[in-house]
């Protein structure tokens, strides 16, 4: 070899190790020491209800608790554009969930996405917007995961196909778009507003599903709020792209945030429900504090969007009358509740103030109809039937487009009948792999209760 092929070599070689440094360093966490189990009377009342509160918030317990299963213990498949990821157990079972973690470990996986083996969590756990947590309510919530019931679980294997499968992938992404930065407080803002920008970017991680995505899986910085999917739903847009035809106000999103429903918004459905379910028991300060930052987000409506919903009542008659296979439907089956002027539960909202009827996509429409509107126990809430088995998807297909034509301004839907037998699909498979209600007692303290 001549010298200029050793030099070249050489430099090759060098090159080559520093990558390989440079990736490990990139890859490579360091396991945490296991510890004992804490005994559960060990940690502060008061530190284990404000932990309770901030679960709630982060809506912990919808996404760690499989259908009919026990509460915190994982199994929950999550569906991606990349393939199904299952949640972990966050009970405090030694083996099979956290119950050897430390109070450092649990901080780690919050605000880096890795467990205490080291390994690098799925971005299905949201950690890029945990970051924002502050150490003390971190350490709240390791207090009231760690006296919940321990459950033994075992984690169910993720169904992801190649590259994706592979976790050391996760800390590329990681690279390009986890951000360490932790909240700041807006001194222009009151504390009222600064407290909710604190939770809505943080625990509560609303842009998780409001903010569409790239295709790595990323949120989209430049389009915040602006609308997501998420579980066969849309998440409606929440800033100044809203398609709401009343313009929502702090006042709005307080009462609709506390109990799933506004008469000028309609009804919490699909996992927005969750989320309301559990905001009903912390804090009001809390609940307000997020409507008043959000209502900062979605901005002062255009003069245009004042009253859309009224005007669509009185432009969309002639339009629907083109339908009349779908009149009929709505005439059986919906004007008697929906036009009847009666107060909750039996009167139906005014379908003119419907974002479902006004939003360009038609999936949620598509899953109320198919599904309804079941009562809240204890509550005077909305009810409605689903109507799958009585209405066929022609006739549901039918309904939806006169709904969109009768009961908004907007152009017609495309691809309604597709959307219909979707709905029907995601219905069929959700019903099929959830062997029994959900547990949501209203207060999350006894959500480990078998």
């Amino acid at each position: 070899m001549t010298r200029s092929a050793r030099i070249i070599a050489g430099i090759v070689a060098v090159v080559l190790i520093a990558a390989v440094a440079a990736a490990f360093a990139i890859v490579w966490r360091p396991a945490f020491a296991t510890i004992d189990p804490p005994a559960p009377q060990t940690f502060d009342a008061a530190l284990v209800k404000k932990g309770r509160d901030l679960a709630a918030i982060g809506n912990c317990n919808d996404c760690h608790t499989v259908r009919g299963g026990r509460n915190f213990a994982g199994g929950l498949p999550v569906p991606t554009p990349f393939g199904t990821i299952f949640s972990s157990n966050i009970t405090p079972e030694p083996e099979t969930g956290i119950g050897r973690w430390s109070e450092a470990a649990f901080q780690r996986a919050m605000r880096s996405g890795v467990n205490r083996e080291g390994q690098h969590l799925y971005p299905t756990f949201p950690y890029d917007h945990f970051t924002n947590v502050s150490d003390e309510d971190d350490r709240a919530l390791y207090a009231f995961l760690m006296t919940r019931q321990p459950v033994r679980a075992p984690a169910r294997e993720n169904q992801l196909s190649f590259p994706f499968n592979q976790r050391f992938a996760i800390a590329g992404w990681k690279l390009l778009f986890l951000r360490h930065d932790t909240h700041q407080p807006d001194p222009k803002q009151s504390a009222e507003w600064n407290r909710g920008a604190y939770l809505v970017e943080g625990l509560a991680h609303c842009g998780a599903c409001h903010t569409p995505r790239n295709a790595l899986g990323a949120e989209r910085n430049s389009a915040q709020f602006a609308g997501g999917d998420v579980d066969n739903w849309h998440a409606y847009a929440l800033n100044d792209q809203s398609h709401s035809p009343v313009p929502w106000t702090a006042d709005a999103l307080f009462a609709y945030l506390r109990d799933g429903f506004h008469p000028d918004h309609g009804t919490a459905r699909g996992p927005m429900a969750e989320v309301v379910s559990n905001l009903s028991s912390v804090p009001s300060s809390d609940v307000r504090a997020i409507a008043v930052y959000m209502a900062g987000v979605s901005g002062t409506p255009a003069a245009d969007r004042k009253g859309q919903g009224e005007m669509a009542l009185a432009q969309g008659k002639t339009a629907a009358q083109a339908n009349a296979a779908g009149a009929s439907i709505y005439a059986a089956a919906c004007a008697s509740c929906h036009e009847s002027g009666r107060p909750l539960p039996y009167g139906g909202i005014n379908l003119g103030r419907s974002t479902a009827i006004s939003s360009p996509d038609p999936r949620n429409l598509a899953n109320i109809v198919l599904s309804g509107v079941r009562a809240v126990e204890g509550e005077r809430s909305p009810i409605m039937p689903g109507f799958a088995v009585s209405m066929n998807d022609e006739q549901a297909t039918a309904l939806l487009n006169y709904l969109r034509a009768r009961f908004s301004n907007q152009p017609a839907w495309t691809g309604v009948d597709k959307t219909v037998q979707d709905a029907r699909r995601a219905q069929t498979v959700f019903l099929q792999t959830s062997p029994g209600p959900r547990n949501a007692p209203a207060d999350p303290m006894q959500r480990d209760k078998p």
